[in-house]
């Protein structure tokens, strides 16, 4: 799975970080998300794929690899 997000749609509502915190994090200034690992492990990619469907803004984006 490759992970892409686009800062610039991101709403900083946290949703990411709390469906998936091992990929996902905010920056203490804005809040606006941060890609931790755009190729997380296998184990991760249901929390990753929750973390996408949750997001309020279209910001992540998924492929498969």
């Amino acid at each position: 799975m490759q992970v892409t997000l686009h800062q610039d749609k991101c709403v900083a509502s946290g949703q990411c970080v709390l469906a998936a915190q091992d990929v996902f994090d905010q920056r203490d200034e804005d809040g606006v998300a941060v890609l931790l690992d755009d190729r997380p492990p296998e184990e991760l990619h249901d929390d990753v794929r929750h973390a996408a469907a949750v997001c309020p803004a279209p910001a992540i984006a998924l492929a498969d690899s």
